[in-house]
């Protein structure tokens, strides 16, 4: 048996074949699963339960009757900060504190999104302060929808015209942060996404931090049993057949 891990599959309406490929992923590689974790960014963007899109909905389904057969748990990304318990319901997912502790097969493991380690990119850092505030989304939730929308809009096109303009060492972890966290949670493997960049790091102090990858280009499953850990690409045209 294996615990699977996802994240940043960034779904949206304008990208089907994503979706499919989910779907797919969902059909087929889960026969011989513990758990399946979703690590954020399971959309592109987030604006509210009462206005999921209609394949939203379908993803919905599709993970309830998948959490039937095994737990479905899933963390806050940064671009679905604003996922709530109705959704999760619908889902059948269960919304996990945005740093978890583990134990998988024995190896004391912490998973989290990934953004909170990206220390040296100071604006976003402000930005995700402000919005983690219980105050600031008890008011972003009273916008109307179309309000909403129009904020999600923007800060997609700001952080995609951002992103072009920052460094790759700004937008990777910090790897003091990185230090601090496996410290403070006493755990020696670290799994997260976010960065896009799938890796298997080997640390210095005999700590192991995985990268799950993102799904724009084809799959990205990190699976973890007894007997190891491996970081599996699934090519989008395989998993169409």
């Amino acid at each position: 048996m294996r615990t699977l891990f996802i994240g940043d599959l960034h779904l949206s309406a304008d990208r089907l074949d994503i979706t499919q490929a989910f779907t797919r992923f969902l059909d087929t590689e889960l026969d011989d699963a513990d758990a399946l974790y979703i690590l954020g960014d399971l959309f592109e963007v987030w604006v509210g339960d009462d206005i999921a899109l209609p394949f939203a909905l379908d993803i919905a389904e599709k993970l309830k009757q998948v959490s039937q057969k095994l737990p479905v748990y899933f963390i806050h990304g940064n671009r679905d900060f604003m996922l709530g318990k109705q959704f999760a319901r619908a889902a059948g997912m269960q919304i996990l504190p945005e740093v978890t502790r583990l134990n998988l097969y024995g190896v004391d493991t912490v998973i989290l999104h990934g953004d909170s380690l990206c220390t040296l990119d100071k604006a976003y850092q402000r930005f995700r302060k402000l919005r983690s505030l219980s105050l600031s989304r008890w008011l972003y939730g009273y916008l109307s929808k179309k309000t909403r929308q129009g904020i999600a809009d923007k800060i997609r096109s700001k952080s995609k015209s951002s992103n072009q303009q920052k460094s790759y060492t700004i937008m990777d972890v910090e790897p003091n942060a990185v230090d601090v966290l496996f410290a403070k949670t006493h755990t020696k493997h670290m799994i997260h996404g976010h960065t896009h960049r799938p890796a298997i790091h080997q640390l210095a102090n005999g700590c192991k931090r995985i990268v799950v990858g993102d799904w724009y280009e084809q799959g990205s499953v990190l699976s973890v049993s007894a007997e190891g850990i491996y970081l599996q690409s699934l090519p989008f045209d395989q998993m169409m057949t």
